[in-house]
């Protein structure tokens, strides 16, 4: 490993933790994703995380609100720009949105039903994205 990998690695670990210590399980690899996505029943929260300041400030501390108050079966991460071959599979489960990071994405039984890109992240108060994120989570959890 290089010392800018090394050096990133040490950077994003306080990223990951967030969500990790939240109760996210994160997958790091293509196969990581590709066994979740083939057993994961109910509902799932999937974030993608970022290293950018709206992951930061908006979209882990929305997510994290979110879960206290209605917890879906099942939370998972991956990290932009850190595990791209994880990214990237993910992303390939619902290819019908753009890409976007950070973004939180609602699936059913590893079916798309909801998702929130940076463009409704970005610029908008935490408070926003909490209640926009929860009040999809009542909805798909009431199923």
């Amino acid at each position: 490993m290089n010392a800018y990998d090394e050096y990133m690695k040490g950077i994003v670990r306080p990223m990951r933790q967030e969500l990790v210590d939240a109760g996210f399980n994160e997958l790091t690899t293509a196969e990581d994703v590709n066994e979740f996505m083939a057993s994961a029943k109910g509902v799932s929260l999937v974030v993608i995380n970022s290293v950018c300041g709206c992951a930061a400030g908006l979209a882990r501390p929305a997510v994290r609100q979110a879960i206290e108050e209605v917890k879906p079966d099942h939370l998972v991460t991956v990290f932009a720009g850190q595990d791209r071959e994880a990214t990237a599979q993910m992303r390939g489960f619902f290819e019908e949105v753009p890409a976007s990071s950070p973004s939180i994405a609602v699936l059913r039984d590893g079916q798309l039903e909801y998702f929130i890109p940076r463009e409704q992240i970005e610029g908008y108060p935490v408070e926003q994205i909490t209640e926009h994120l929860t009040g999809v989570l009542k909805q798909a959890c009431a199923q």
